[in-house]
């Protein structure tokens, strides 16, 4: 089979086993390998290298063979004691912490952006539910008419608050769940749900209805039978 790059043909001479997404931003099963010279001089169209991968045999000798590297860049570069390198080398130690930099940044910007989002919910759902109090203010007064006490009328709109959190969780943790999957499936990266992130977002709804939920209901609970049997 013949496969064009850049419009030069290409003879695939073998394919190797697939090893999978390992967490970087480049998949190693969609890369193509092809002779070094060929790569400069047809495809690159230059002499220059722009990134050269080493693997030692031995992660104990990484620091030896960063120094050995070091040394034998700055005789082909002829840089002289005391000039600065015109080459960065990365190990895989500095590659893991950078990545692991990134991931935390990452992590408090979502937390910021879903403390924002909790608020603004919690406070979309105090407005809903103290119009729904006002709505509701005769078909509380006859219950409390009928014997309802003031925690039955407590209980049964924060029960009503908690609901509709749950029930906006659920929806977000399925539309969370099937955007992991089709990112899996569009960037083969490999995503992890974890049943721990599920939970923790099903009791953040729950908080977010309770905390949120507390002062409509009290409201509802306060209510005198007599003047909410009067309302119009």
């Amino acid at each position: 089979q013949e496969i064009l790059i850049r419009a030069i043909s290409f003879e695939v001479i073998g394919v190797l086993s697939e090893k999978g997404s390992q967490g970087s931003f480049s998949n190693p099963d969609e890369q193509i390998l092809i002779p070094l010279e060929t790569a400069r001089y047809r495809v690159i169209g230059s002499n220059r290298l722009r990134d050269i991968t080493l693997r030692v045999d031995d992660l104990s000798n990484m620091n030896l063979a960063t120094l050995e590297i070091e040394r034998v860049m700055r005789r082909q570069h002829k840089i002289r004691p005391g000039q600065d390198n015109d080459f960065q080398i990365r190990n895989q130690t500095d590659i893991l912490a950078t990545l692991q930099q990134t991931t935390e940044t990452f992590k408090y910007l979502l937390a910021g952006i879903a403390a924002v989002s909790l608020l603004v919910g919690g406070i979309g759902i105090m407005n809903i539910m103290l119009v729904s109090v006002t709505e509701r203010t005769r078909e509380i007064g006859v219950r409390k008419a009928l014997g309802a006490t003031s925690f039955n009328i407590l209980f049964q709109f924060l029960v009503e608050a908690l609901v509709l959190c749950l029930v906006g969780g659920l929806i977000g943790v399925l539309f969370g769940s099937l955007g992991a999957v089709v990112l899996s499936q569009l960037a083969h990266w490999n995503t992890l749900i974890s049943p721990l992130a599920i939970l923790l977002a099903f009791i953040f709804s729950a908080a977010v209805g309770l905390f949120f939920g507390i002062w409509p209901a009290r409201r509802a609970a306060s209510l005198d039978p007599i003047d909410a049997l009067r309302y119009e």
